[in-house]
């Protein structure tokens, strides 16, 4: 039987429209320093703006995890450039704080409602982590141009505001090479979701291994989705507390320019751009335990090292090494999320927990600068980011492959391969005994619905002859055996 499993999405819409959903927490630093700067705001109040941005960004993937799959990428994927191009937009054309909050909050629902779509379709690729490595540069790109650029344009708020809105006005025409909802796949949206539907059939109950399976749509492997989510909440907090005040740390401990700062800024994402290149060349080859666990432990550092610096030199060295580590771990992350769900639920759950911390930053930072000042407060990150290596490189040990996706269902023998695909707590790959009357529960992987095609039936009609003789040949084989 041939398969017609639909490859996956092409990568360069997901690229696009990454970028377009990280643009504006990369762009922190200079949106914080900028309201504090130009609009009657204190650091903490400014932080506050850029905290509550990635909070609506946060929100929106916590709210779309399931939704991707019954809406389809391509409406959700526009409605939230739409709604970045319009908060950020509100946010950059006036000066009136509560507009430029609710600016700041649509623009956030919007950037993450973007990411969102990304993540999912980033699980569906063959090689997540090289998808994810894709993005990553990109965005990088695009905020060291923008670090460049920016200072050169003049002063106000609204400059990275308008940045973010043109880059997702840019990243509209990607949208039309995103999936649609299949016909019919609305309606029965919720039965696809909690009952996987196979080869256009959803499958359901405990039934014989000839007949098929019980499918559910619960997350697999739970216990590590939910430890990795929390560990990269709290490592996003602490990138992004020390990520939300490297402006103030730059300009009144270092002494540096707002030209200065941006040139460290921009080199500093140039180095990131190195980073991912080198991390998406490695790949697989050390697995993912060790980039998360040492690299995670090398940022610390890096924190330490910059909130400590008291002059350009310093300050430059621990901003570039930190955001040349910093990618890298993260798209590492990235491909761990998806390679515990193909569908990519646990994708866009652990991108919206690192949203959380991302949004709880900036406000964590002013706190612990203004408590401790900047050394104590890098100490204090530093320390935390220690503390959670040691769980994620555990989740990367202990789920070591992936699931099955559809291409590796094609590879391995269609639905009897994704039957055979051990389900939550069952390390990727692993095949469970067999030979039982019944198959225990199993978790599908994310199998397209495809109608069942059966071969035509075919009926033979004897004519009228040729049937008294079948009788009456049946009749003597009955009496022979009578007697």
């Amino acid at each position: 039987m041939s398969d017609h499993t639909p490859a996956p999405p092409a990568a360069w819409p997901l690229v696009a429209l990454f970028t377009a959903g990280y643009t504006a927490p990369y762009l922190l630093p200079t949106v914080v320093g900028r309201l504090d700067a130009y609009l009657p705001l204190s650091p903490a109040q400014a932080g506050l703006i850029g905290s509550v941005l990635l909070l609506g960004s946060a929100a929106a993937g916590f709210a779309l995890a399931s939704r991707i799959p019954r809406h389809g990428p391509r409406p959700l994927a526009r409605l939230g450039l739409l709604l970045a191009v319009l908060g950020y937009g509100t946010a950059a054309a006036t000066t009136v704080l509560p507009l430029v909050v609710a600016g700041a909050v649509v623009g956030g629902f919007g950037s993450g409602t973007a990411t969102a779509v990304a993540a999912s379709g980033i699980a569906a690729q063959r090689d997540p982590h090289r998808t994810s490595s894709l993005g990553l540069l990109s965005v990088s790109a695009t905020a060291g141009a923008l670090y460049l650029t920016l200072p050169r344009l003049g002063g106000g708020h609204w400059l990275p505001f308008a940045a973010i809105a043109l880059i997702a006005t840019a990243c509209w025409p990607a949208t039309g090479r995103l999936g649609a909802p299949a016909a019919g796949d609305t309606a029965a949206g919720d039965r696809a979701v909690r009952g996987w539907t196979v080869r256009g059939r959803t499958v359901r109950g405990r039934v014989a291994a000839d007949r098929g399976v019980r499918v559910r749509g619960r997350l697999p492997y739970p216990r590590a989705g939910m430890v990795l989510a929390g560990a990269l909440m709290l490592w996003s907090l602490a990138q992004n507390a020390l990520w939300g005040v490297s402006g103030r740390i730059g300009a009144q401990q270092a002494g540096l320019s707002e030209v200065t700062l941006g040139i460290v800024f921009a080199a500093a994402l140039g180095a990131g751009l190195l980073g991912v290149t080198a991390a998406s060349a490695l790949g697989a080859r050390l697995g993912r335990a060790v980039p998360v666990g040492a690299g995670t432990a090398a940022i610390a550092g890096c924190v330490v090292l910059a909130s400590h610096a008291h002059g350009l030199g310093t300050f430059a060295a621990g901003e570039v090494l930190w955001n040349a580590f910093y990618p890298v771990v993260l798209s590492y992350a990235i491909g761990l999320a998806a390679a515990l769900d193909p569908r990519g639920r646990w994708a866009v759950l652990v991108g919206s927990a690192s949203s959380l911390g991302v949004a709880c930053g900036p406000v964590a930072g002013s706190l612990l600068a203004e408590g401790f000042g900047f050394p104590g407060m890098g100490l204090a990150l530093g320390g935390l980011l220690l503390v959670v290596a040691g769980p994620m490189a555990a989740v990367a040990l202990h789920v070591g492959g992936r699931p099955l996706t559809p291409g590796s269902v094609r590879r391995r023998g269609g639905v009897a391969a994704a039957v055979l695909a051990a389900g939550a707590g069952t390390p990727a790959g692993s095949v469970p005994r067999v030979g039982a009357p019944e198959l225990e529960v199993v978790e599908l992987a994310g199998l397209p619905a495809r109608p069942l095609r059966l071969a035509p039936l075919r009926v033979l009609l004897l004519a009228p002859t040729a049937a008294r003789r079948t009788r009456e040949l049946a009749r003597r084989r009955a009496g022979a055996g009578s007697r």
